[in-house]
């Protein structure tokens, strides 16, 4: 039996003989599990037990619902009006980085980039410390080709495995990732449940120093502390996303309680009551400014999703 299409009316009662195992729910409010703190709710919150459970329930779930997997929320706008359908997040099983070999580590979707860094560091693996500056998780830098300090997912990745919208479950290689900056060719609805990176030896000590490089150089430089979302729009090839924002006079500029960092221009900041309405409107304020005075269309790198 698949799950309904009209999810409110009859899910609970398909869920019950389901065989599913994980925890759902409905109407959460996805403002809590994002770095802005605003947003409206999922219509559906899926915490799967484990691989077999996700795929059981994407497999019997009506293909006209759709799916958006959420991992730490950190380079994600949620609009006001919520999203509709199911939210999969990943929990602790899919939280592990275990070194298979000496040079290469297996990671769930749902492990932090600081988690895998440091698991790195311990097996002597060195070439993912960049990982310790990404907010996020593990599914989330596969999807969008996450990267920092020179190197991104692409140059450490070897493979993934996904659970599609289908409930299929298949290894990916790099190469059918199809990737380009900040980009992947994963299908909508796909949900990265695993990814094996490969590194080269290298001494722990160095390791953990460049990771205290990169750690510093963040404090430094970015608003960490900051209800925030992190790199908000992609560098244009031949420039730097924050240079031409703060040439065209937006460092500090607000709209409500949303603003553009003063001390980092390439992030946009919830000073505490905005709306996601607001933080999205600035970023388009932003884009508008920079086009008028440089002539550069920026993209958002980061996720917008729901309805408004």
């Amino acid at each position: 039996m698949s799950a309904p299409a009209n999810l409110v009316d009859g899910f609970s009662t398909w869920l019950e003989t389901s065989g599913v195992r994980g925890k759902l729910s409905s109407a959460v409010p996805l403002a809590p599990l994002v770095w802005f703190k605003a947003g409206g709710a999922a219509e559906w919150l899926f915490e799967p037990k484990d691989v077999d459970d996700l795929a059981r329930f994407l497999g019997d779930l009506d293909p006209a619902v759709p799916v958006m997997a959420l991992g730490l929320g950190s380079n994600l706008i949620v609009r006001d009006g919520g999203v509709p359908g199911v939210v999969v997040r990943l929990g602790k099983a899919f939280a592990a980085v275990e070194a298979v070999d000496a040079t290469t580590l297996r990671c769930g979707g749902g492990a932090s980039g600081i988690l895998v860094s440091s698991t790195a560091r311990d097996a002597g693996i060195a070439g993912v410390e960049f990982l310790r500056s990404i907010p996020g998780t593990v599914g989330g830098f596969v999807r969008m080709n996450g990267g920092a300090y020179g190197r991104e997912v692409a140059d450490v990745l070897t493979e993934c495995e996904v659970v599609l919208r289908s409930g299929e479950r298949v290894t990916l290689g790099k190469d059918a990732l199809g990737y380009s900056y900040r980009h992947s060719a994963l299908p909508e609805g796909a949900v990265v449940v695993s990814a094996t990176f490969r590194g080269e030896r290298g001494d722990p000590a160095a390791i953990q120093a460049e990771m205290d490089r990169i750690a510093a150089a963040r404090e430094a430089s970015q608003p960490l502390r900051s209800k925030t979302g992190g790199s908000t729009f992609k560098n244009p090839a031949g420039h730097k996303a924050w240079a031409l924002v703060d040439a065209a006079g937006c460092r500090g500029l607000r709209r409500g309680d949303a603003q553009v960092s003063e001390k980092h221009t390439n992030f946009l900041l919830n000073l505490g009551a905005a709306t996601s309405e607001d933080i999205e409107g600035l970023g388009e304020d932003v884009r508008a400014r920079v086009l008028a005075h440089s002539g550069v269309a920026l993209e958002w790198e980061i996720q917008r999703v729901g309805v408004s």
